[in-house]
Parts: C-alpha cells; structure tokens; sequence
C-alpha cells in the first residue's frame, strides 16, 4: 500500500497554511487499491449526509478500479456535480463554497464534488413590496434559490444565465440572466463591461454592483431593483436584463425608467379602473410633495396679491408670534417629519409605525403650540410629507429636489420657483440608463415601443417588448 504521494503533500500544505486558522475544515484519508485519496471540505459548509452517503461510501465500497479519473468522476463518485480542479487556488476557493476536495496523488489529479450546505433563510413575503392581490413569494439570500425562482416563472429556452465571480476575497457569485432575442446585444455588453469594472475586495451588497451602473451626482435610481420574482420576470419578458447577486435578496435590473416608480404589481392584478386611479394619485402624490413647499414659500413671501385677502389674514393671524422667516419654519418642519420617518423604519417592526403616528401628533401640536410654527405649515409639510410615502423608490429625488426649488422659491419668489421647476426638469432629462434615456418613452418614439407609459391598458397590447428589433442601429 503506498502512502501519501508528494504531489497530494504539496497541495495539503499549501490548504493548511491558507486555512489555518479555520477549525472547521476536516482532512480525511480514504486508503483504495492504488493509494490515499485525501478528502478536505469545510464542515459549517456542507452537507455532511451528502459526504458520506454519495462521496465516501461509493469510494470504500466500490470495486472498480482507480486507474482513471474520468471513470470515478462517472462511475464512482455519486454528487450531482463533479469537477476538475485547476490549480490550488481554486482548491481553496472550492473549499469555502461548501465543496468537497479530493486529491488523488496517484493520478496526479484534483476534484471538486458538490456538497454546499449554507444555512438560508426560507422563502418568504417580500416586506418591501406589498400586495393586495398577486404572487406573495420573494427571493432570498441565496442566488440558486432566486435562479431556481425565475426558471418556474419563465420556461423559455431563450432564457440565459452567466456566472460570474466577483470580489477578489469573498469570491462572490454573481449571475446575469437575459432572454435572448428579447435583449438588444449591445445592452448585454455595457453590463458585462461594467461588471468587469468592478473592483472590490469584498462584494458585500448588490449596491457595489447599482453604484457602476447608475447615474452619478443624481437622488435618482436609474438602476431598478426588485425582491420579487414575478417583477423580475416582467422585466426579462420586456427585454431587460437581470443581475442576481448571491447573499442579496434583492435583483437589480437594467435599465430602469423614471415612470416605472409609480406603477406597482396591483396596477396589473387588480380592476384596471380603481388601479388606474392609484396611478393618478402617485403622479398626483410626487407632483404635490415636490413643488408644493416651494410654491407656498414663493407665495406668501413674495406675491401676497395672489391669495384670497380671506386666506391671507388667516396664515397671518396663524403665524403671529413665529420668531422665525417662513423658509426656516418650513424646513424645521420637514426636518422633524424626516427625523420621524427614519425612526419609523429603523425601530422594530410593533413600535416604528406607532411612534411615527403619535410622534407627529405630538410634535405637531407642540410646535404650534409654542410658536415654533404656524397650522398652515405644519399641515402643508404634513400633506407634502404623507404623499411621498405613496411612490418610496423617488422619496430620495423628493427630499433634494423639493429643498432645491424651495431655496430658489425663497430667494426669487415665483420667477425662483419656475427657475427651480425647470432645473429638475432639465436634471431628470439628463439621466440616462445603462445609455437609455431615464425619461422613457418621452421623446424616444423613434426607438422604444410604447408600453403602459402613465395609465395601464390591455394587458394583452403592454405585455411587449420594450425596445424595437433593430434598436442596435443606433
């Protein structure tokens, strides 16, 4: 019986100086005919049934021969995946993805077998994207769960998936899944390409990957991301492209257009009339909390002459007392509300929604109560601050856009304020995804197909693709 050779030697020591201080990997020496298989895995990783049952036990009782790799990769070893592995290096890496090493120095050969059994979290309702009827299911941490989740939607043999790894430590799985012929091939390119511009060590968040992607200097999202698979289903059917990031629950798709944060997974489900009207109201919602705190400032500073006498004397008698100018009583105001929102979201669950309700009571009545402010304003940033939370994903572009105008509105009153509308349009038309225009379909007819652009129609005549077979052209 010969022992260990000194090529399985040099690969044991160059796995135990790496992973030295790691206590939970496991070296195991399986004696055979023709010498000693050396098994390595990482014990908190797999699945030690999978080991034994598919692994160890077709190797000790086997009575076929040694002599050649590809046969016991074929004939022995029983794991649903079996692979060569190149150097060491990848041994390394195989090991802390929950696989099994095997190095077989009589044949001068490495392989990798599929044991991977990392604890997950079970498939659950997606919390950030409620719905009153339609699909409840959401992905989860782990990336095959989520592939495994848009392959049951979407059976299309054009759907395509390619791994990636990313990270140049934590090794990161990464997959991008289109379906081809749907997908303008240039689109797929830009997001490979800047997939390889990513450079991190460790690749935590799927916000590493948005950050190269997205448009710069902007409140905006121009990358879109979704928890739900039916969502990310619709976004492959539209011809988008899809970025599953392993430890992330959340799926980032490309591109991502401005009108697509106002219309939700109900909007399909539910009548079209009453969804409808919710559409109405988040465009109705975005328009209000954006402009209006401007538009009261820029009024009631500058062009008294156009309220009411009536409605005039009633904020002057409101504000009799308020030591402060308009514009510091408004922002006080939006301050305390924001200060109140993020303690409704960072406290836990059964208290957040209770102290934000009564936290604004409170701090309402109290502020007007001292003079610290007048009812008019409280109920202006309370409105404006209540129809942000209809559209959440532009809350961001809310909160900067609306101070920006409000500044303006200040300073120049109306001509201020119109100044200040124009620059957030003039910003918003200037964003771009993935080199697509974020304001879609607005002034691109000439290379999008029309979709549901401000209010849902058939399904059957939106269910398209969003851009046109000869989009390569441009």
């Amino acid at each position: 019986m010969k022992g260990i050779t000194k090529m399985a030697k040099t690969w044991l020591d160059y796995i135990k100086e790496n992973l030295y201080n790691n206590n939970s990997i496991i070296y195991r020496e399986l004696k055979v005919d023709r010498g000693i298989i050396n098994i390595v895995y990482d014990n908190d990783a797999c699945d030690r049934q999978i080991i034994s049952q598919f692994i160890i036990s077709p190797i000790i009782t086997t009575t076929k021969s040694f002599n050649n790799i590809e046969t016991i990769k074929r004939e022995i070893i029983e794991t649903s995946s079996v692979i060569d592995v190149e150097n060491k290096e990848k041994a390394i890496e195989h090991i802390l993805s929950g696989e099994v090493i095997l190095i077989f120095g009589f044949l001068n050969k490495v392989i990798a077998c599929h044991a991977e059994n990392f604890a997950k979290r079970q498939v659950e309702v997606p919390s950030a994207e409620t719905v009153i009827k339609g699909p409840r299911v959401g992905f989860n941490e782990s990336i095959d769960d989520n592939v495994s989740a848009l392959k049951k939607i979407i059976k299309d043999p054009n759907l395509k998936f390619e791994s990636i790894v990313i990270g140049e430590k934590s090794k990161t799985k990464v997959a991008i899944a289109y379906i081809k012929g749907s997908i303008p091939p240039h689109l797929i390119e830009y997001v490979k390409q800047k997939l390889n511009n990513v450079t991190t060590d460790y690749l935590i968040y799927g916000n590493y990957i948005e950050e190269e992607l997205k448009c710069k200097l902007t409140p905006f999202d121009t990358i879109g991301f979704t928890e739900k698979p039916d969502t990310a289903a619709v976004d492959l059917a539209e011809g988008k492209i899809l970025i599953l990031v392993d430890g992330t629950p959340f799926v980032i798709s490309a591109p991502f257009f401005f009108i697509e944060n106002f219309h939700t997974t109900d909007d399909y489900t539910t009548n079209k009339f009453m969804s409808n009207f919710g559409v109405i109201l988040r465009w109705g919602s975005f328009i209000l909390s954006t402009l209006v705190p401007g538009l009261y400032v820029a009024l009631f500073t500058h062009h008294f002459n156009l309220i009411p006498y009536v409605f005039i004397f009633r904020v002057a008698s409101s504000r009799a007392g308020v030591p402060f100018p308009m514009i510091i009583e408004v922002i006080v105001m939006i301050v305390f509300f924001q200060i109140l929102r993020e303690a409704g979201v960072r406290l836990p669950q059964p208290i957040g929604p209770t102290l934000s309700i009564v936290g604004a009571l409170i701090l309402g009545d109290a502020a007007v109560r001292s003079g610290l402010t007048s009812h008019v304003t409280v109920l202006i940033v309370a409105i404006t601050s209540i129809a942000a939370f209809l559209v959440p994903k532009v809350s961001a572009g809310i909160f900067t856009w609306s101070i920006i105008i409000l500044l303006f509105s200040t300073f120049l009153g109306l001509p201020g304020f119109y100044t200040g509308f124009v620059l957030f349009c003039s910003h918003l038309a200037g964003l771009t995804s993935c080199g697509y225009p974020y304001l879609y379909p607005l002034g691109t007819l000439g290379n999008f197909k029309y979709k549901d652009i401000f209010l849902t129609g058939e399904l059957d005549k939106i269910n398209q693709y969003i851009f046109i077979k000869d989009d390569d052209k441009e």
